[in-house]
């Protein structure tokens, strides 16, 4: 059985690792959304956040900024939650 988010301060470090960009930009949104989202986020929603995280930077602002649509299987709500919180952050 593996650990939750929310009861394992490491896992809690890796996803704030994980959320560090090449672009400053980035950097930004997640620090935000961290910030006010982090000790209420699910495993689930974790789980939707490593899935954005996957994408190139370039990609992910796009994204961040609405200048893309996420398309495929990243286009699933939980993904699209995630990314309506990160935009709000």
């Amino acid at each position: 059985m593996s650990t939750s988010h929310q009861s394992d301060p490491l896992c809690r470090a890796r996803l704030r690792w994980r959320a560090r960009r090449g672009l400053l930009e980035n950097d930004l949104f997640f620090e935000r959304f961290l910030g006010k989202y982090e000790h209420v986020l699910s495993d689930a929603d974790v789980g939707a956040l490593t899935r954005l995280f996957d994408l190139s930077d370039n990609d992910l602002m796009d994204v961040l900024l609405a200048r893309k649509k996420l398309e495929g299987e990243l286009a699933d709500p939980d993904v699209l939650w995630m990314l309506t919180l990160l935009r709000a952050a």
